[in-house]
């Protein structure tokens, strides 16, 4: 039985869901959404995935704002 059957984020990167999210919100949206310095000062896709690979609850809130995302731009 696959495990990872139910887990939405199953194979989905880190680096992809910051990819994705900067490209559709910008940094200033991002920061305006989730409150987290990294995307408040000099924000790139480097220091984003050092910072939430370093802090697990940052990255919870990335993840939720990440599949709230896809549940509204997909089908």
């Amino acid at each position: 039985m696959d495990t990872h059957a139910n887990n939405p984020l199953h194979g989905i990167t880190l680096e992809k869901m910051i990819t994705e999210l900067h490209a559709h919100y910008g940094w200033e949206k991002l920061d305006e959404l989730m409150r987290v310095n990294c995307f408040h000062v000099n924000p790139s896709i480097n220091s984003s995935l050092k910072f939430f690979r370093k802090t697990p609850w940052a990255r919870e809130k990335l993840e939720k704002l990440y599949l709230s995302y896809r549940a509204t731009h997909t089908k």
